[in-house]
Parts: C-alpha cells; structure tokens; sequence
C-alpha cells in the first residue's frame, strides 16, 4: 500500500532543501537580466518564502517552541517572517525595470540568508536532537501534505515563473538534478 510518509523526507531536510533552492534562485537574479526573467525569479522566489514560512509557523515552529534551548532564535523567528511578507509585497508591487526593485531583491536576500543561519546552526540542529527520527519523518509527511495543498492553487504560476527564470541556465539542470538527487534519497532511505 502507498504510504506517503514512507516517502516523505523529515522535516530538517524537507527545510534545509528549502533553503537551498532559494539561495539557488537568489544567484541566479542580477541586474542585468531581462525585465521578464527579473520579475519570474523574483516571483519564484517569493512563492518559494511565503510557503516556507506558512509551513514553518504551522508546524515546525509550534513543535519547537517548547524545545528550543535558543529562545532568542525562536523569538525572532516569526517577526523576521513577517519582515519578509512585508518586502515580498513592495517588491511585487514594483516594476523589475526600477533600480528599487533590485534593491528589494537583494534586501530579501540578506534577510534571508541571515535567517537560514540562525535555523541552520540553531533549530535544526537541536531538533535533530530533541525529536526522534519518526517524529521528524512524521513532521515531513505533515510539511509534505501541508505543501502540496499551498502549492497546488500556484502550480501553473510557479512552473511559468521557473521557466522563464532559469530559460538558458545551468543552475536550472543543477536544480533539476538537486531535487531528483534529493527524491532518490527519501524513497531509497531505509526506516530506521
């Protein structure tokens, strides 16, 4: 019988990859790209970080509050969350042809990049510690079910956006390959 939680990586790889393939995108934006693949990325990586957050503040971050040893990082963990929305609105607002929309992207970024250390050196980490590997596969098959219903109303836009942004790029066969690198490994895991 199908069991998607067979399937399913745990929730700190499901996050770490999250991580990975919007930095991935991040560096594929500079200002001298077209308008059109300008705002394609910026928009893949806006769906990419609304979605995230969504499945974070559901059901990462209510297990992990009561764990973490960081409370500091957990603190600051939503509002950094809302920081972004807040940019993530003003940027799809502006006009890729605008220098403010660069400049927005770049902010993103930052804010990005800074966040992920703090999960990556902090949260993760402790709760690979503090949750049994079942609990964490449980958590992945939630972030999993959980993900295909916040990405299934966005598919058409997200494969449009994901097109047009990696169109005659590298980094798009490197994805490709990341992510059917990453599906081999969650179905080819053995339980422990």
């Amino acid at each position: 019988m199908f069991s998607l939680k067979k399937l399913s990586p745990s929730i700190t790889d499901m996050i770490r990859f999250d991580h990975s393939h919007v930095m991935v995108t991040f560096h594929q934006y500079t200002r001298d790209k077209r308008p059109s693949v300008k705002k394609a990325l910026a928009e893949t990586i806006c769906d990419a970080l609304e979605i995230h957050a969504t499945l974070e503040e559901e059901i990462f971050y209510p297990v992990m509050r009561p764990r973490a040893h960081d409370q500091k990082v957990m603190e600051k963990s939503e509002p950094e969350h809302m920081e972004m929305r807040s940019i993530i609105a003003e940027l799809r607002r502006t006009d890729p042809r605008d220098a403010r929309h660069d400049e927005l992207v770049f902010e993103l970024m930052r804010d990005v990049q800074h966040h992920v250390a703090d999960e990556e050196t902090v949260l993760l980490p402790e709760a690979e510690q503090s949750l049994s590997k079942e609990r964490l596969s449980e958590l992945g098959t939630q972030m999993t079910k959980r993900r295909l219903e916040l990405v299934t109303p966005k598919a058409g836009k997200i494969a449009k956006n994901t097109a047009v942004g990696f169109s005659g790029s590298t980094a798009a066969v490197v994805m490709g390959v990341a992510g059917a690198l990453f599906a081999a490994r969650a179905f080819t895991r053995k339980p422990s």
